[in-house]
């Protein structure tokens, strides 16, 4: 007997034509007829045009199609297992990872919001705590991002404070008190100083205000991973992939430039120091670049998983159409 998945939509009449020549033709050629309703699933929702489709074996049917192209089908599928034998029909077993996995597959893009604003958010909280004097779960906080962030203060955001950052002397940013003079520390800007691990440890105070959890950069760049997630949530069916080529020379190369010529310019290396002066970034400087390359980097990665997870929310729905659940 053949399986015959019918795929229909709330207020489909071309369906209830389908299942009537089904019924007609149930005599000649044995069928068990399953139903998908996919009215409110994500997969089909750029396919209405294609609608009812019909799948039976190997074979697939697509609207529009005539009645007759539909007995043909039916007849060629009937044809193809008489050749290759009856076997049993044993329905798929359904487990609770393949619920899970569907579900996911319908929601990733809530999941990856969450987790996205989760993480860039909750390094917000580590100088709230401290403002709020519960430094426990504050230091918590930072001990946890601190494998995933050099955390150096001059290159954080502080909250609750006379001023939103604190640069090196060497950025040469007029108006602002710099790290060194807030700190004491005279010797950050030397990566093979010591005094750079006590910038990383260094939080705050009651006066300057306590550090974000993650640096200037990180925020920009998950933040903006974050915004675009949002937008694509809004308007996924009119976002078009980003040109790889887009993603390299807007998001890569700024950041890489920026963040690769202050690495090695403060590194003294004598074959560089000719052409490379020493340079610090800006807070500017690194929000920008980390918005770009987060931003776009996001462009590129949801649009991409998109396809896949549609495909194979379909194949679910067939899983499940055949389970008879």
């Amino acid at each position: 007997m053949l399986n015959v998945i019918l795929y229909t939509y709330e207020g489909c009449e071309a369906c209830d034509e389908v299942r009537h020549e089904l019924q007609r033709l149930q005599a000649e050629y044995p069928h068990r007829l399953y139903e998908v309703d996919v009215t409110h699933q994500d997969a089909f929702h750029n396919h209405r045009a294609r609608l009812p489709m019909i799948e039976i074996g190997h074979y697939h049917l697509e609207a529009p199609f005539s009645l007759e192209a539909l007995q043909i089908t039916l007849r060629a599928a009937w044809e193809q297992a008489q050749k290759a034998g009856s076997k049993p029909f044993s329905p798929p077993e359904v487990s609770r990872a393949d619920r899970i996995l569907f579900s996911f597959t319908r929601h990733y893009v809530l999941v990856l919001n969450l987790i996205l604003a989760l993480y860039v958010g909750v390094p917000f909280l580590a100088p709230l705590f401290m403002k709020a004097g519960l430094t426990l779960p504050a230091r918590m906080i930072y001990a946890f991002y601190a494998p995933f962030c050099h955390q150096l203060a001059f290159r954080s955001w502080f909250l609750f404070g006379e001023q939103a950052y604190y640069p090196l002397e060497a950025a040469r940013i007029p108006g602002v008190k710099t790290f060194e003079a807030i700190s004491g520390l005279r010797q950050v800007s030397d990566p093979w100083s010591p005094e750079r691990l006590q910038a990383r440890a260094f939080v705050g105070n009651e006066q300057v205000g306590y550090k974000v959890a993650l640096c200037e950069r990180d925020v920009a760049i998950y933040g903006s991973m974050l915004l675009f997630g949002l937008l694509f949530a809004r308007f996924r069916n009119r976002l078009r992939p980003l040109p790889l080529l887009w993603w390299v020379v807007l998001g890569l190369l700024p950041i890489g430039l920026d963040g690769f010529s202050q690495l090695f310019s403060q590194y003294s290396f004598a074959w560089l120091s000719s052409f490379l002066p020493y340079r610090e970034s800006t807070p500017f400087l690194r929000t920008l670049t980390g918005f770009l390359f987060g931003f776009l980097t996001a462009w590129v990665i949801f649009p991409a998983l998109e396809p896949s997870m549609r495909e194979t929310e379909r194949l679910f729905l067939r899983k499940f159409a055949l389970s008879g659940k």
